[in-house]
C-alpha cells in the first residue's frame, strides 16, 4: 500500500487525519533537510579552519556560501534569529561578514 492509498483510506474514516499524516511528514522532512544543511555548515567551518593559506579564501568563500544557505532554510521552516547556531556552531565572524555581498552562483 502506498502513502497515497493509506492517506486516502485515513480521509475516509477521518478527513482531519489524513491532513494530520500528511503534515508530519512535512515536518519530518523539514526537520531532514535541515540537519542536512546544519551537516554541511559544520564540514565547511571545520575545512576552513584547517585549510592552508593558499586554500583559505575558497573556503572562506564556499563556508560564506553554507551558511547562507542555511539560514535561509532556517527561515524557511520559521527560525528568524541565528543567534543560538552562530555561537554554537562556532561561525567565524569573518563568514558572517560576507553573507550580505555574495555573488550569485549559477549551477
Amino acid at each position: 500500500m502506498s502513502l497515497r492509498d493509506s492517506l486516502d483510506l485515513i480521509a475516509m474514516v477521518r478527513p482531519e487525519a489524513g491532513t494530520n499524516a500528511l503534515q508530519n511528514e512535512i515536518m519530518a522532512e523539514r526537520a531532514s533537510s535541515l540537519g542536512a544543511a546544519e551537516r554541511k555548515v559544520i564540514a565547511a567551518i571545520t575545512a576552513l579552519n584547517s585549510a592552508p593559506d593558499i586554500t583559505r579564501d575558497q573556503r572562506l568563500a564556499e563556508a560564506r556560501q553554507v551558511v547562507w544557505e542555511y539560514f535561509v532554510q532556517r527561515e524557511l521552516v520559521g527560525f528568524r534569529r541565528h543567534t543560538d547556531v552562530i555561537q554554537e556552531l562556532g561561525i567565524p565572524p569573518q563568514v558572517l561578514v560576507g553573507l550580505g555581498a555574495m555573488p550569485v552562483r549559477r549551477k
